[in-house]
């Protein structure tokens, strides 16, 4: 028999652990979960960012949303691939909890931007290595950040949830697209024939960085996009520059006076009516851009900029009006494979971010008809002989059809605010934005599967997102296990 004494001590120390366990937040499972296994966490993320998951791969496509399936029912979800011909998979899972009041959809995508090799410099792009950058280590491989860290984070939150007893009070889905980097062109038609699966009361979208300043960020909104592909045309072959110069026309130029005219020096774009029918911002979200972090001077710090756009005005307000980029311009060639010739051809590929208010279509149609009082004669399809001759200035313009309008979410929905609690539980104090600065497919979410979207992203801002050499800091990935985790026990 113990001492009355001790038994007392046994029972005081028994209750102490019942009631820590009690008092353990999502959080803080998934904190303690994550630092006790990072190493193996560590590995088992290498081998999904491994998995060749680019276009131009289907079967490398197939391959990771099979294994997203089978990691979905390890965890006890009901859980398969949505499909329909021609297109990637859209992985669905789904957790049922009796009782249950609310329905919470979870999305990211497991597609990845294209890659050249070449230019990955630290690591080739599905050979995921660790790399130590001031400090903090990080993981490199193509969509460690946009977007694979969001599904491995989602799937190690319900592991901690489990582990420490933790139960969900929501019916849990999830919807991993497969095709988000192409700009989503069946998502709509993926959600649409499976409505009653996908619906939910809101879409919580983990995709993108968090603020710059490294704070968590909650965002109720993204741009829309939209794409034209503009090409110019000179001589049928390429001419001598020296028998021709100064008298045959060279699209390479005509090209870069059409462009520098669609802006001034401040970057303001000088395309008429493109920043009519602009719906204005809420005094709510007025409030949170006032409150953000400024880090415009960091920022320029970073990436070397001696000067900014925009007048003066701060990049979180540029990001809530539209915007004209030229994503890439291709004519002749440059380097040891420069010739003496004036090139035939000249295109630019121009990138048209869209804010609440102005529909993609009609921002498209705006670009069409400047670039038809510059004088030129606009084609869709490759010019005939006839065509050329015919007028003095011909534009080949290729409209993009999979392009998509901005949504917004107001700040202050009851469901917007169960947000909010939810992430500043795990995360402490949190940004909040009405608009991201990238796009994501939310009008197709919010249509197809009659929500509403906020988007929660966990990537560091430097993650050299779809560019060479992508990177995750692994201090945002554990941070994303507890903030996906809060998210997961929502009521």
């Amino acid at each position: 028999m113990f001492p009355k004494r001790m038994l007392i001590s046994m029972f005081a120390v028994l209750f102490l652990s019942v009631a820590a366990l009690i008092a353990q937040t999502p959080a803080d499972a998934a904190h303690r979960y994550t630092a006790a296994h990072q190493p193996e966490l560590i590995q088992r993320f290498s081998d999904f960012l491994a998995i060749p998951n680019v276009a131009a791969d289907p079967a490398g496509l197939k391959r990771n949303a099979d294994l997203l399936v089978n990691e979905l029912k390890k965890r006890g979800a009901e859980a398969r691939l949505l499909s329909i011909p021609g297109a990637p998979s859209v992985v669905y899972g789904r957790i049922d909890v009796p009782g249950a009041k609310h329905t919470i959809v979870f999305y990211a995508h497991y597609d990845g931007q294209p890659v050249t090799p070449s230019e990955w410099t630290v690591t080739p792009p599905f050979t995921p290595v660790l790399r130590d950058v001031e400090g903090s280590q990080r993981i490199y491989a193509r969509s460690a950040g946009d977007d694979k860290a969001a599904i491995f984070a989602q799937l190690i939150a319900l592991d901690a949830l489990r582990g420490a007893g933790i139960p969900l009070r929501a019916n849990i889905r999830f919807v991993w697209e497969g095709e988000e980097e192409a700009g989503s062109p069946h998502l709509e038609e993926i959600l649409t024939a499976n409505r009653d699966l996908v619906h939910g009361d809101v879409f919580l979208v983990c995709d993108g960085p968090v603020d710059q300043s490294g704070k968590q960020t909650v965002v109720f909104g993204a741009r829309g996009d939209a794409h034209l592909e503009v090409t110019l045309y000179g001589p049928h072959h390429g001419l001598h520059s020296g028998h021709y110069g100064n008298w045959a026309p060279n699209p390479a130029m005509m090209l870069a006076q059409l462009l520098a005219g669609m802006k001034d020096e401040s970057g303001h774009v000088l395309i008429p009516h493109f920043y009519d029918g602009i719906a204005p911002l809420s005094s709510l979200e007025k409030q949170a851009l006032a409150r953000a972090p400024v880090n415009d001077r960091m920022l320029m710090d970073a990436f070397w900029l001696g000067h900014v756009d925009g007048s003066g005005a701060h990049l979180l307000d540029l990001i809530n009006q539209p915007s004209l980029n030229v994503n890439g311009i291709s004519s002749g060639q440059t380097g040891p494979h420069a010739a003496n010739v004036i090139p035939p051809t000249a295109t630019a590929d121009l990138d048209l971010r869209l804010v609440v208010g102005i529909d993609w279509q009609q921002q498209q149609q705006r670009v069409v008809d400047y670039i038809q009082s510059r004088g030129y004669f606009v084609v869709d399809s490759e010019p005939s002989r006839e065509i050329l001759l015919a007028h003095p200035k011909v534009a080949r313009i290729v409209r993009d059809p999979a392009s998509y309008n901005a949504v917004r979410t107001p700040m202050d929905l009851p469901i917007a605010q169960e947000v909010i609690h939810a992430v500043e539980a795990a995360r402490g104090d949190v940004v909040l934005l009405p608009t991201m600065g990238g796009s994501v497919p939310l009008g197709a979410m919010e249509r197809a599967a009659q929500t509403r979207t906020i988007t929660v992203p966990i990537a560091n801002y430097d993650d050299n997102q779809h560019a060479a050499n992508e990177n995750l800091r692994l201090q945002n990935l554990w941070d994303g296990v507890e903030t996906m985790a809060s998210l997961l026990q929502m009521e």
